[in-house]
């Protein structure tokens, strides 16, 4: 069995705020219906790239009293950018609301821009992730906790409202440090992470699987939760035609954003104009063959089925990457089809309907590594 989810993460805005937040209601309105396990809501800031999503816990509240089964998951809660207290509350409301469907995924976060809330957090800001996962999980179990008060007393804290489940589910964001595998092994997280290469992900999840179990944790028990952009549909020249101009301008505009990291950072070569196109152009056609659910429903299955072959357990589907939305939703039944075909025989739901709204060649692993580096 492998689990669907649908994993939001915009390019842009120029459909407008308002109505990409109807799109998401929408979208996870359909796959709360269909048996899909999560709906992911990522945290960005200052940035056009993602922009929409300063806050997953304010969205999640509101997709809790609008979905019934779905699970409602941060994709990511950058940890330097809060206090644990506050995350535990937030994130214990959302909890109450939604009945207990909570689960949240922590990064540490890179962009130096991003780190106006905590700047004194930038250079520790692995340790102090890794440092408050217990903290985290302690207030969740409705356990005191102490922290810096006033005149450098300590404060002995207990966060309220009470959380609908016992534990809370973790998940750590992997970029390129196989070290994080390790990590997240070690401490019991599952993880999330994009296919930057086949060979990679595979010795990765091993690494994973043995460092579970060096740490006496059941090494078949933590997910996998892969990214892949997606979109799906019968005729393969279509769909190709469709998510040809919306991946390029995705990739483009987020180098464009790695192009001012390395400005503001300072400690990287910025690309040039040249550079930028070849990667875009390499990344589109690398995506389309052989790292996404892009294509045919029998195309897009026998990339599942290769994954979860290598121990992947769930497949978030980035939907949201320029797409129209009428035609996002279009084709979400067919994504549904794929979805069917991993499902428990006995629990597997009956035919989609039409869904909410309106409705009418291998590159090298190598070539993509500076993208991936920073996704």
């Amino acid at each position: 069995m492998t689990d669907f989810s649908v994993y939001f993460f915009s390019a842009n805005d120029r459909n407008g705020f308002g109505d990409r937040y109807r799109f998401i209601l929408d979208v996870a309105r359909y796959i709360d219906d269909r048996g899909f396990r999560a709906v992911w809501t990522p945290e960005r800031h200052f940035q056009e790239f993602g922009g929409s999503f300063p806050n997953p816990a304010v969205l999640s509240a509101a997709l809790a009293v609008t979905t019934r089964s779905l699970e409602l998951r941060a994709g990511s809660v950058v940890l330097p950018h809060h206090h644990p207290v506050r995350v535990a509350e937030e994130w214990a409301l959302v909890d109450q609301l939604s009945g207990g469907r909570v689960g949240i995924c922590l990064a540490t976060g890179w962009h130096k821009g991003d780190f106006v809330f905590h700047p004194d957090l930038y250079d520790v800001r692995r340790e102090y992730t890794f440092g408050h996962i217990e903290t985290l999980r302690s207030l969740w179990r409705g356990e005191q906790a102490e922290f810096p008060g006033p005149d450098g007393q300590q404060l002995s804290v207990r966060t309220y409202p009470r959380p609908e489940q016992p534990e809370l589910p973790l998940w750590l964001v992997h970029t390129s440090n196989p070290q994080t595998w390790l990590q997240a092994g070690r401490a019991g997280l599952n993880v999330l992470t994009l296919l930057d290469s086949w060979e990679r992900l595979e010795e990765n999840i091993a690494a994973y699987r043995g460092a579970r179990e060096e740490a006496g944790l059941d090494p078949a028990a933590g997910v996998v939760t892969v990214g892949l952009h997606t979109f799906v549909g019968d005729d393969e020249a279509e769909v190709k035609r469709i998510v040809h101009d919306p991946v390029r301008s995705y990739l483009s505009s987020f180098v464009r954003q790695k192009r001012n990291d390395a400005e503001v950072d300072g400690g990287s070569k910025a690309m040039s104009d040249a550079e930028q196109q070849a990667l875009v152009d390499v990344a589109a056609e690398d995506f389309y063959q052989r790292r996404s659910l892009l294509g045919t429903p029998d195309k897009c299955a026998a990339v599942v089925e290769r994954l979860a072959g290598i121990g992947v357990g769930e497949i978030a589907c980035l939907v949201d990457f320029g797409i129209p939305f009428d035609t996002v939703l279009a084709a979400l039944p067919k994504l549904d089809e794929v979805r069917a075909r991993f499902a428990p025989a006995a629990g597997a739901p009956a035919a989609a309907g039409p869904p909410p709204g309106p409705a009418p060649g291998a590159a090298d692993d190598d070539a993509l590594s500076w993208y991936y580096a920073r996704a």
